[in-house]
């Protein structure tokens, strides 16, 4: 894999430098073949341009781009006044694999609402690497993208979360707001030590400037793991823990699953409600909220993307689609009042 707007692009024939170092070791995160350079074809040295805020800094793969509010940027004056984002709900969630289902609520719901995705940092850096992404924005489905700290590569670029959302609200004119790592998230099955853990501080900024944070759970009724069964550890401890009291967590009412695509699945979605019982009470600082499934798997049918979370899809772990359709749902009924 190459970033041609970093290293070139590469030709048949070509030599290449790569980077195989996860590749060798079998991981899914980080794992390709990532060209570092074409020692014998470097590309010319891009042409002067605005912006100073270096990315991915003091790599060997650094790169500068221009800031949504950078000085030299055509809304730093805009993003120099705003000081809230009007009561804009921000979904937050832990996996990169849920925004396509967020996504799919939210349409089921409302397909006019204009909704950007803030890529924050805590995995994949280039924005460009989510195939997720550029379909969904193909499709319509998204507005705008947002990178966040030392991740690159959307359609704005942002120093902070506090300053993405902002700037999804008053430069991209959001309705609503996803916030999530990008693909590869990182675990240590240790309490603290996952990448996701930043979950709680992103739902602290959505509230901090005004916002209305929903924490999307993550939930499987696949996963083997006994830690993210049910409601995922990931969650438990990032929002019931990490956030501060008072988000909106909304949960699939998986009662009101229809039998017919109950029985569509392998395993039953609906498998988990022993387990969700008890877990809700690891997230009772906050606002829980059921909501019902009518429609919704058939919305997520409909993604313009594959639907897939640790290798497994709609049918073979519905429940984590299911819970972040439900919360995509619930943030368009809120804006509806």
């Amino acid at each position: 894999m190459a970033y041609t707007g970093l290293v070139g692009t590469p030709e048949p024939g070509d030599t290449v430098i790569l980077n195989v170092s996860a590749l060798a070791r079998g991981l899914g995160t980080g794992g390709f073949a990532l060209v570092v350079a074409l020692p014998e074809a470097l590309p010319a040295d891009p042409p002067p341009a605005p912006g100073h805020l270096v990315k991915d800094r003091y790599s060997p793969t650094q790169t500068m781009v221009l800031g949504v509010d950078d000085q030299e940027s055509e809304h730093h004056a805009t993003l120099a006044r705003a000081t809230g984002i009007d009561g804009m709900p921000v979904l937050v969630a832990d996996l990169h694999s849920a925004l396509p289902a967020i996504l799919a609520g939210i349409r089921a719901e409302d397909p006019e609402l204009r909704v950007a995705y803030a890529m924050t940092d805590g995995a994949a850096l280039p924005l460009p690497f989510s195939q997720a992404v550029a379909g969904l924005q193909e499709a319509g489905w998204l507005a705008d993208t947002l990178s966040v700290g030392q991740a690159w590569g959307g359609d704005h670029e942002a120093v902070t979360v506090h300053s993405a959302l902002l700037a999804a609200r008053h430069v991209a004119g959001a309705d609503i707001t996803i916030v999530s790592q990008g693909p590869g998230n990182l675990g240590t099955g240790t309490p603290f030590g996952f990448s996701g853990m930043v979950v709680g501080d992103h739902l602290d900024a959505a509230a901090l400037l005004g916002g209305l944070p929903v924490a999307v759970a993550r939930m499987s009724n696949a996963d083997a793991r006994g830690r993210h069964f049910g409601i995922s550890h990931h969650t438990l401890t990032a929002v019931g823990r990490g956030a501060r009291p008072g988000c909106t967590v909304p949960l699939p009412g998986l009662a009101t699953l229809p039998d017919s695509v109950a029985a569509a699945c392998d395993p039953d979605p609906r498998i988990v409600a022993e387990a969700l019982a008890s877990q809700r009470a690891e997230l009772t600082a906050h606002t829980l909220v059921d909501v019902e499934l009518d429609g919704l798997f058939e919305a997520l049918e409909g993604s313009p993307v594959r639907l897939s979370t640790m290798g497994r899809g709609l049918t073979a772990d519905a429940a984590s689609f299911l819970s972040a359709a439900a919360a995509g749902r619930w943030a368009a009924r809120a804006l509806a009042g």
